[in-house]
Order: C-alpha cells, then structure tokens, then sequence
C-alpha cells in the first residue's frame, strides 16, 4: 500500500497521521506534551516524554489505520525547530531538559553579540538575526552550564540536535545523527549559500564541530526504523521542520506563493525560489525544503503568541473554558470596542526583534467587558500576521496574491475574516489543515516513488474554503495604525 506515517512532534503536542496515497487521512493519534517553566522566561521539555510520547502515538495511528508496518511505504518528521537537544553518544540519554524555542534564557547573551558588532556576519552567512530564539545560543549555554559538557563534546562523546535529529536517533537505535536543511538553517551555525555548518560561526557561538549532526535533503531515504519498535521496519524517508513542512503541504512550490500557520505561534513563509532573498524589513531568510540537488529559499516571519494568547485567556484569566470558546464570546461584541491587545508574553520576534518587550492591554475603559478582551486577542493574531505580510510583500516588491493558512486557529472563521480584511487578499483554507503533517508525508512519498514530482503532490491540494476581504482599505488601514501605537506602546514600556 501507498500509505505514509507522519510523525508530527510540536510545542504542545506529539502527533502522528497516516495518509493513504492521496493525501487523504486515515488515521490520527495525538498525547499533550507538558511544557515545564523552571524560571521566568524558560521553557524547557523533556526529551525522554518527547520520544516515548512520538512512538506511542506513531504505534497507535498506524493500529487505527488498521495496517502493518509494511503497509506503510515511508516515514516522515516534522517537528519544533530550534528547540535544543543535547545528549550522550553511548548511551543516548539526554544530558539535560531540551530548551524549547520560546525559551529567552540567552537574551544577555544575544545582546553581547549584537554590541560586539557580530549581527552583520550571522545576517550575511545565515539569512537570520542574533536571538535567543535560534539554537546556537541555546547550546552554547548548555556546553557552559552542564557540567563537563563542553569537554565531552569536544572529544565526540555528545550529539547536539534539534527534536528532527533526536527522533532520527532513536528511531533507528543511535545509528544515524542527521539533520536537514530546514533545520539546520536555524541553528544560526548554518551558511544557507553554501549548505553547510560554518567555521566562522562555529568559533563565534564558541561550539565544537564534533557535536553536529550531518545535514541531509529534506527528501531522501536515509535508512528504516530499528528492530522491535512496528512489527517490520518502516523506511525513513524526509523530513522538515514545521514551517517548512507546512509551504511544502500546501503546495507553495512556486516563487511568490505564501502561507501562514496559525499554532502556538504564527509563521508565516513566501517560496522565493532559488534565490534566498535578503530582508530590509525584520524578516528572515531560511531555506525551504530542498528535495533535489539545487537548495531554495523562502522568507520568514515568525511571531511568538498567536494560539498560546487563547490558551492564556482560558488557563490565565479564565475566560472561557476551552480554547474553541474564544469565536463564540467575541463574535458578541461588534469589534474590539477600542481595546488592543499586544501578546509579547515571550518579547516580540518579527519584525520586530525585542526579547524584552511584554504584554500590553491598551483602549481599556469602563466599557470594557470578557468579549472586548477575547476579540482583541484574536484580533491581535491577525495583526501581527499582517506585519509580517506587509513586510514580505515591501522585501520581494510584488503584493500577494492569497494567503493559504493552516493550523488550529485557521478553523476560526472570524479571524479569517479578519485577517482577509486586514491584508485586502484573499485568505485561503484548504480542505485539509494537517498541512505540516502532510508536508512530512509528502517528502516522505517523494523519496519513497508514491508520487514522482511535485506536480503529482500539487494536484491534491483543494480549497476548503476562500475569505474575500470585505472591508475597505481605508477602514484596515486605519486599524493597523492602532495597532502600530500599541505597539509602540509596548516597546517604550520594554526600555
């Protein structure tokens, strides 16, 4: 059978999917993953819950799919990029907590970096900024802090990794340490104009080459799952880190062509082709999944909260009691009544670059009731993704045609609505929002002979549903200037 397992491995959750040769799903299996806050600003998982979790839910897709492992033509991964993992060679155990890509321990650190005048070299060589969020500050501190760390890296004994290369190492048994591409170029210690781990950036973040994985295509058939883990061997066969995976699900091959995912935070990436495109305006620019010989580029805009403002209103505030509560307890109020909300609960990223900026609620007044709250946090997700895409289309000079979005937060039709208002595009839900699984799946297909080109893997995707902008420029243009004062807000109140 044409069938592919995709394994999913997320901020909050470790997911696996298999789909039949058309894409279609036919089976789902999902466990939450706790995320633990040892200090203010911190983020941490543990690794060992991230593997256990990642088989089990792997092991029972394929049982409710009601096939064998040898029904299953490929596996693929996709997963969390920049959380840092750090782990023995001989004996595969972790060495401490992965530090999850949210974490903003290294921001003093970043900050040296950037006063020693080192920001133009990472921009040139790796297309990205100096943040706490990419890995290289990240291992860097865990070479520094765990206990002969550095040293046992330095003779061979340590495997550094994002969650792609842990997973890989475990599902076959410590016998590949791999990255991709996609992975790899948000490291800060990959050059994406030569396709490999850089020197000069390596003695910059003070990390020793010993510990890197080897950097593979995101599309190739690496080697097959170790013994005793399915009843046969499964073949390994892609993978990507989310966003990537989620431009290559929803067929976004094309130069131009954007989408923009809607989970725990919101990422929003343009193909541009074979040309990695240098940003003028607070974007960066990483490779996207590369499946031939030649690599190819897209631009990035990364925002830190977007679903996790929900989570905040239920878990926080207790304003609703699930996070699908929000459309209804917003939708009662007509707009936001003034209030607007700026979730920098973890600093700003794109744009903007400021780890130290906070939450702000501004426009508050006696008026002001749950509704206004819950629709501004929705309207701020919304917000901060036109930001982003207003900031594309002024680096690749060219407006966007539509916006394909994907993630859990793009079933809500209001802030689709929303969002086509604010961008004056059409916004664009396919039938199938598992698109980041599905890229896995996809890669894995390709290099497995399920489909032979991409042509075959666009054919597939199918629109669920389009939302055509419904308001006037002049009326969306207005409220992005509200936005942008509350943002300003929030900058002044972070100095």
């Amino acid at each position: 059978m044409n069938c592919l397992l995709a394994l999913d491995q997320g901020t909050t959750s470790s997911r696996a999917i298999v789909f039949d040769g058309g894409g279609r799903i036919r089976a789902l299996a999902q466990k939450e993953l706790r995320q633990h806050y040892p200090q203010p600003g911190w983020v941490e998982h543990d690794p060992l819950d991230i593997w256990r979790d990642q088989l089990a839910v792997a092991q029972e897709a394929v049982a409710r799919a009601g096939l064998k492992a040898r029904d299953i033509a490929a596996l693929g991964i996709t997963n969390q990029r920049e959380t840092t993992l750090l782990w023995e060679r001989s004996s595969g155990k972790p060495v401490y907590p992965a530090i999850v890509w949210q974490d903003r321990r290294t921001a003093e650190a970043c900050a040296k970096l950037k006063a020693d005048g080192a920001e133009a070299l990472v921009r040139e060589k790796t297309g990205l900024v100096i943040d706490p969020y990419f890995s290289a500050t990240k291992l860097a501190w865990l070479l520094d802090q765990v206990p002969g760390a550095r040293e046992r890296a330095q003779r061979g004994e340590l495997a550094f990794g994002t969650v792609d290369s842990w997973l890989v190492w475990n599902l076959t048994g410590g016998q590949l340490h791999v990255t991709d591409v996609t992975n790899a170029s948000r490291t800060l210690l990959f050059d994406i104009h030569r396709g490999d781990w850089d020197a000069e950036l390596l003695a910059l973040f003070d990390i020793p080459r010993e510990v890197l994985p080897r950097v593979v295509r995101s599309s190739a058939l690496l080697g097959e799952t170790a013994p005793g883990l399915f009843d046969d061997p499964i073949a390994l066969g892609g993978m990507a880190g989310d966003q990537q995976a989620a431009l290559f699900g929803q067929a976004c091959h094309g130069e131009g062509m954007a989408k923009n995912t809607y989970g725990t935070g919101c990422f929003l990436l343009m193909h541009t082709g074979a040309r990695p495109v240098a940003s003028q305006n607070g974007l960066v620019t990483t490779c996207a999944a590369q499946t031939g010989a030649d690599p190819e580029y897209a631009l990035e805009g990364s925002v830190f909260i977007c679903g996790a403002v929900v989570q905040w209103l239920r878990d926080g505030l207790g304003l609703i009691r699930q996070a699908a509560d929000i459309e209804l307890l917003a939708a009662s109020v007509p707009d936001a009544g003034g209030v607007v909300f700026v979730p920098a609960f973890a600093g700003l990223g794109a744009p903007h670059w400021n780890p130290n900026a906070r939450g702000t609620l501004v426009g508050l007044t006696r008026g002001t009731r749950a509704a206004h709250i819950a629709r501004a946090a929705l309207e701020s997700i919304a917000f901060q993704s036109a930001e982003l895409a207003l900031a594309m289309q002024a680096d690749c000079g060219r407006p966007l045609a539509e916006l394909r979005v994907d993630g859990g937060a793009a079933a809500n039709g209001l802030l689709m609505q929303f969002q086509a208002d604010l961008l004056g595009v059409p916004v664009v839900r396919p039938r199938i929002l598992e698109t980041t699984a599905l890229g896995a799946a996809y890669l894995a297909g390709l290099a497995a002979g399920v489909w032979k080109n991409r042509g075959e893997i666009a054919a597939h995707w199918a629109q669920e549903q389009a939302f055509a902008p419904s308001q006037p420029r002049a009326a969306a243009e207005a409220r992005l200037a509200q936005w942008q004062r509350a943002v300003r807000c929030t900058l002044t109140f972070a100095e």
